[in-house]
């Protein structure tokens, strides 16, 4: 025989014939010795044994950091149970859950869209874990943590319940609540419907009263059939498809069909019955926006489709020098560039950039504008000698 805490008293006892020893228990010093010791002695009076058979059942169980504890004690040290339970205890004192305040049971609370059942769960596995608790700390505790308002109502007619009433309150409650649940889970959904269109045009008469106008003119389409329903409200029923669902102000199908026709002229005869008759095609009149608005852009005169020059110079001369070459030309670049990135038509004027007519303070230049062939000339900068010439030149001038 090995070393052994036991004393020979205890390493005398058999075991009993059928005993079933404990070895799905576990504990390898890391979980609540209390709460293990207490499921042991729980096993053990369930199997009937006697203190020896106890002692001996014990190692069973432990495992890890607690069997190497075990085997460490004294030779021989064990005499009894209560030996065993002190010393296991003492060991592991620091894994010993702390016991929770009956103040944490406040926080425990009915979450929105929370079942009852599932509450009162939570509620009682937090009880369990407090010591000393009263039923009068409990029942306050759970009313105030309700949202459900009947089973809440229900609680505040008694100063005081046990949990056990309680209980057997809350299962009238939770089975309406579950029943209710259940036939909102078995009704069929219905999803808003969204029209074809995004905005319709404005009637002067109610779409019931339209609709009784023109439904025998053959202008709106057939609708698509309604989708059968089994047990359909008879109160809910459409004229426009001669069935039970929905009415016939609220039908969509009806209101796109009105929609279309009024887009496409067909109520041309009937235009009484819209609010706007000159805008019966929204489509239409928003192109029409967008081509005006392009048209403010363009330049004005019936400019649009061409060749628009912004500077034509002429002098008696060519330019006096190279640099003087490359004046004139950063002018008319200047003058084309701001033209085009500007949305409004550029005016016929001078800016510091010409300047360079201060050379010629005799010959003040005459400013032109001329349209020749598909090309515009939007300013003509001539000298006073040649003002005939360049005019008549010009603007008798035909470009392929």
């Amino acid at each position: 025989m090995g070393v052994t805490p036991f004393h020979r008293s205890i390493l005398e006892v058999r075991l009993p014939k059928h005993f079933d020893k404990p070895t799905d228990m576990r504990y390898d010093g890391t979980q609540d010795p209390l709460e293990h010791l207490t499921a042991f002695e729980a096993r053990m009076n369930l199997e009937g044994v006697g203190d020896e058979v106890r002692c001996r059942a014990f190692p069973v169980t432990l495992a890890g950091l607690a069997i190497r504890w075990f085997n460490g004690l004294p030779q021989g040290s064990i005499y009894s149970f209560s030996d065993i339970s002190r010393a296991f205890l003492a060991q592991f004192t620091t894994r010993i859950a702390k016991a929770k305040h009956p103040i944490n049971l406040l926080g425990i609370t009915q979450r929105q869209g929370e079942p009852t059942r599932r509450y009162l769960d939570r509620f009682n596995d937090e009880c369990l874990e407090i010591d000393g608790l009263t039923d009068s700390v409990a029942s306050l505790c759970l009313t105030n943590g309700l949202l459900n308002e009947n089973f809440r109502k229900h609680l505040t007619t008694k100063p005081v319940w046990t949990m056990h009433e309680i209980q057997t309150v809350a299962k009238e409650y939770i089975n309406d609540e579950e029943t209710r649940e259940e036939a909102l889970s078995k009704a069929p959904r219905t999803f808003p419907r969204v029209g074809k269109f995004t905005n319709y045009t404005p009637l002067n008469l109610p779409i019931v009263e339209v609709y009784q106008q023109i439904a025998e003119k053959g202008i709106l389409p057939k609708p698509r059939p309604l989708k059968d329903r089994t047990g359909g409200n008879k109160n809910l029923y459409c004229d426009y498809h001669k069935g039970y669902g929905h009415l016939t102000q609220d039908c969509f199908d009806l209101k796109d069909a009105l929609e279309q026709a009024i887009r496409e002229g067909k109520l041309a005869a009937f235009s009484y019955l819209i609010r706007e008759p000159r805008r019966r095609y929204r489509d239409q009149d928003e192109e029409g926006k967008t081509r005006s608005a392009k048209r403010r852009q363009e330049p004005e005169g019936g400019e649009h489709g061409l060749t628009v020059i912004n500077v034509v110079t002429a002098k008696n001369a060519a330019p006096r020098s190279k640099s003087a070459h490359k004046k004139d030309a950063k002018i008319l670049s200047i003058s084309s560039s701001s033209t085009r990135n500007s949305k409004k038509p550029p005016f016929i004027s001078f800016g510091p950039e010409d300047q360079w007519f201060n050379d010629v303070p005799e010959n003040p230049p005459m400013v032109i504008t001329a349209r020749v062939g598909t090309g515009l000339v939007k300013r003509i900068l001539v000298a006073q000698e040649q003002i005939q010439t360049s005019c008549s030149a010009t603007c008798s001038t035909r470009w392929d």
